[in-house]
This record gives C-alpha cells, sequence and structure tokens, in this order.
C-alpha cells in the first residue's frame, strides 16, 4: 500500500477543512486580543504611562500570535489552491488594508517612545489604533460578503474571472453588520486581556469597555442570525456530490435558495453547539468581567470567537467560497482542494509542528505570566516599550 492511502481523499479533504478553521480560530483567539487591545488603547490609556503600559501587555508577545496568520495563509495556499486565486485576488484592496494596518503595529511599537513629544506618541497610538480596527473590521466584512457569494466565475478552462470592481461594493449593508461583529467581538477579548494583565485604573475602563463589547457581540450576532435566516440566500449542491474525485468546481450544479444555510443544522443537530458556544462565551464573559478569577473572562471571550467563526464554517459546509456570478463555480470541500498526495505529506507536516508552536507559545506565555507594572514602565526598568 502506498503510504498516502492510509486516509482516503474524502477524509483528507475534511481534515485540512477542520484544520483551516483550526487555524483561522488560532489566529483570532491569539492575535484578537492584540488587535481589540490597540483598539482600546486611545480610550483605556489616559496618559503616556497608562498607554504604555496597554502597549507592554501585548509588545512581547504579538509576533508570536501572528505566526497563526501565517499559518492560515499558507494552508489556504497550499491546501486550497483555488480558493487562494479567487480570495487573494478578488479581495485584493481588502488584503492590501489588512496587511497595511498590521505593518503600522510594529512601526507603531518601535517608534512610539523614540521621542518625548506628546503629539508624536499621540499619533503612534491612533496608529496602532487603526492597526488593530482595519483587520478586525475588514475581515469581518469579508465573511459577510462570502455568506453571500462572491462575484466570480470559471471558465472552460477553469481560468478564474472575478467581476467584482471597487473595494466599496464590500461595504455592503450585512457585509458591515459582520464588520462589526468582528470588531465588538475582539474588542470584549482585547478588554479581557487588558482586565487581566492590568491594575487599577487602565483595568477598570477597560473592563466597562469589555460590558459594552460583550453585550454588542452579542447583540450584533443574533441580528446576523436572524439576517441571514430572513435576507440572504444561501447555495447548495443540486447534482451528486463526489467527494472523491478531482478538483474540478464546473463538475456540480449549484442553485441559490432561501434558508439554505440552516440546513445543516436540521440534518445534524449536534452542529447547534457553535451559535450556543458563541452566545454562552460572550454571557460568561459579561458576568464574570467582576471576577475574582480574572483569567475567566478570557477563556469566555475565546470560547465566544470560536463558536461564532464555527457557525460560519458549519452553516457553509461544505461550500467554502459561493458564486454570485456563476452559482456552479462556487468552491466547495470537495473539488477545492489540492491533490491526495499533497494533502497527506501536509497533513504529517502539521502533525510535526503544530505541537512545537503551541509548546513553544505556552512556554512562552508561562514565563511572561503576571501583570504589567506602572513602577517598572516609570523608572525604566526592564526593556518596557
Amino acid at each position: 500500500m502506498i503510504l498516502h492511502e492510509l486516509l482516503d481523499y474524502q477524509t483528507l479533504r475534511v481534515i485540512w477543512w477542520l484544520l483551516l478553521g483550526v487555524l483561522l480560530i488560532g489566529f483570532a483567539v491569539m492575535d484578537g486580543f492584540d488587535l481589540g487591545t490597540g483598539m482600546l488603547l486611545p480610550f483605556v490609556g489616559r496618559d503616556d504611562v497608562e498607554r504604555r503600559v496597554v502597549i507592554n501587555t501585548v509588545g512581547p508577545v504579538w509576533e508570536g500570535n501572528q505566526v497563526w496568520l501565517i499559518l492560515g495563509g499558507g494552508a489556504i495556499f497550499a491546501a486550497w489552491p483555488p480558493l487562494y486565486a479567487v480570495s487573494f485576488s478578488g479581495f485584493y484592496l481588502a488584503m492590501f488594508a489588512i496587511l497595511f494596518a498590521l505593518i503600522l503595529r510594529p512601526v507603531g511599537f518601535k517608534y512610539r517612545s523614540k521621542r518625548e513629544s506628546a503629539a508624536w506618541r499621540s499619533g503612534w497610538d491612533w496608529a496602532l489604533f487603526i492597526g488593530g480596527l482595519v483587520p478586525a473590521l475588514v475581515m469581518g466584512v469579508a465573511v459577510g460578503n462570502v455568506l453571500q457569494g462572491v462575484p466570480f466565475r470559471f471558465g472552460t478552462d477553469l481560468r478564474i474571472f472575478y467581476d467584482g470592481t471597487t473595494l466599496f461594493e464590500l461595504l455592503n449593508p450585512f457585509g458591515l453588520l459582520c464588520g462589526l461583529l468582528s470588531v465588538a467581538m475582539l474588542v470584549m477579548h482585547g478588554a479581557s486581556w487588558l482586565v487581566l494583565k492590568t491594575e487599577g485604573t487602565v483595568a477598570a475602563r477597560a473592563r466597562r469597555y469589555g460590558v459594552g463589547a460583550a453585550i454588542a457581540t452579542i447583540v450584533l450576532f443574533a441580528l446576523g442570525g436572524i439576517w441571514l435566516w430572513l435576507g440572504i440566500d444561501g447555495y447548495h449542491i443540486t447534482s451528486t456530490v463526489v467527494t472523491d474525485g478531482p478538483s474540478n468546481p464546473l463538475a456540480k450544479t449549484v442553485e441559490r435558495a432561501s434558508g439554505v444555510w440552516f440546513e445543516n443544522y436540521g440534518n445534524h443537530p449536534w452542529m447547534i453547539i457553535a451559535p450556543v458556544l458563541g452566545f454562552v462565551g460572550a454571557l460568561a464573559n459579561l458576568a464574570l468581567q467582576r471576577g475574582r478569577r480574572e483569567i475567566v473572562p478570557v477563556l469566555a471571550s475565546a470560547v465566544s470567537i470560536l463558536g461564532i467563526i464555527s457557525t460560519v464554517g458549519l452553516s457553509m459546509f461544505p461550500m467554502i467560497l459561493p458564486s454570485s456570478l456563476d452559482p456552479n463555480s462556487s468552491l466547495t470541500v470537495w473539488d477545492a482542494s489540492s491533490s491526495h498526495l499533497t494533502l497527506f505529506i501536509m497533513l504529517v507536516v502539521t502533525a510535526i509542528f503544530i505541537p512545537l508552536i503551541v509548546a513553544y507559545t505556552s512556554w512562552v506565555y508561562h514565563v511572561l505570566w503576571g501583570k504589567v507594572d506602572e513602577k517598572e514602565i516609570r523608572d525604566g526598568s526592564g526593556h518596557a516599550y
């Protein structure tokens, strides 16, 4: 037996669909509190020392957290080439905006304290705010547009044609609602992180913003579900489903219909756990904000993020990227993957390196555990930003 045949093609495709979700959730949870902290920076820190405290809660770890974004992009490139080709070309301007905003973060961290000027430091504080807001907003907007369908099609030679024109087309009402949900979700997560890592007035302000963000997360998540049920058509395969055939998106027929994004919950009732976790995590975060165990709200917001992102993936399965222009060109788990051998080799590599990344990350957080002390910021001891 050839080694890669130990796992059949269908199973490997599902595994890599799950791994893609794990990597995206890992990015949202691990880098999400960095983004949320950046968005809160100008508001929870009222003077230079307080803002430096906020920055130093994420300064030592943000680079390691961002590895999840790199892994997610690499997984899309290697495991789902058509998805990479369509999304990274169709959402090119959106991706550029995200990358530009993410580049502001390291520059802001490194250059903010290079000068004593209040105007200089305030400018970089707002740059860090933009570096948190824009990725959170645009990624949420992108998810909202994916749920509605993206205007692309394949020619008979499988050449991709994308008929979207401007970035502003993505900023439709439902897309903006999803973007606001993403912002609220990550602000909730960032506020919980600041409560864990700071003390005094900074922690108190973060707690107040966290309460508002948790309420907004619950309301926006509920509104998004209602809107998706009543006003957004879903996509489903109407031809015979071939789960282990070659990756040819045109070898099927797809139709749009109302309520389709909720069919999986009727066919597989266990999937309801995902939206339940989205609501329960946010409610737990809201209820436990003033608890003594400050790590618990962070875990609760992480559970909410897990539930919200999983809800999108489970609702769409097996769709990955539906086409509003030509539904038959929609990309699914069964026709947008790399070859059987490629998926198997990547799985072996992933099984080796993901545990190493998790172990190293856990060790780093263990070493850096504890609150950021204002006294160390004021007297310049250590290597504070």
